[in-house]
């Protein structure tokens, strides 16, 4: 995978879906949320790396905003203006933390939060552990599934059955999560994650000028509304 945001620290990656928290709040109007709605799309399409995740995630993106579009006009007397902000302010909040998420890898966070932020190495370990978990989920399912399958327990054509393959699946997903998650507790604690006070980290967590100048980026596009705001106003 090639491109400026695949080099950059995950850090900076999280770090950049705050920073949209703090664009979200600066969008007051609907000139101020087409404006950084505008700004964000085209720093994503220029920046973000091709193949770097499945495209339908931009979907709940799109979804959410005109979810909230919509109950903002249905509640607030059908003003569009209004619903248009309201939905332009959900897509700045939610985009860049739906783009950059696909590239963040949760052994290098880890390393930054232990390393950089001096975050308890424990809950870092955990962290890290958690997201790895998180990624394999689908992978589970789809394991799970296909066992059923081969038992002739898979489901038939209608709603119904299919609805009640989902629910056996999800169960057996959730105990199968419940019996890793306690064998990985048992594994740290038999290596001294419970008693250790100071611990070595295996891999560096470097700060490039990469992450600086994508750091910068994310700043000046959290201060696309503000700045237009105050234009606006003047």
């Amino acid at each position: 995978m090639t491109g400026v945001l695949a080099k950059a620290n995950p850090l900076v990656l999280v770090a950049l879906g705050l920073l949209a928290l703090v664009a979200s709040l600066g969008v007051r109007s609907l000139t101020t949320a087409v404006v950084a709605a505008c700004a964000y799309l085209l720093a994503v399409l220029v920046v973000l790396p091709a193949r770097s995740g499945p495209p339908l995630r931009f979907a709940t993106v799109v979804l959410g905003g005109l979810s909230v579009a919509y109950s903002t006009w249905l509640l607030g007397g059908g003003q569009l203006d209004v619903a248009a902000t309201a939905g332009l302010r959900i897509v700045v909040l939610a985009l860049p933390g739906v783009a950059v998420a696909p590239l963040i890898e949760p052994m290098a966070l880890a390393d930054q939060l232990g390393q950089r932020l001096r975050l308890p190495h424990r809950f870092v370990v955990s962290f890290a552990a958690a997201l790895q978990r998180f990624e394999q989920l689908g992978q589970t399912w789809q394991h799970l599934s296909r066992a059923r399958r081969s038992r002739g327990f898979g489901p038939g054509r209608g709603p119904v059955s299919r609805a009640r393959h989902a629910a056996s699946v999800t169960f057996a997903l959730l105990v199968t999560t419940m019996r890793e998650a306690t064998s990985a507790s048992i594994a740290m604690d038999a290596r001294g994650f419970a008693r250790a006070h100071r611990r070595t980290w295996a891999e560096p967590a470097p700060w490039t000028r990469v992450d600086t100048a994508v750091l910068g980026v994310g700043a000046l596009l959290a201060a696309v509304p503000y700045v237009v705001e105050a234009l606006v106003a003047s």
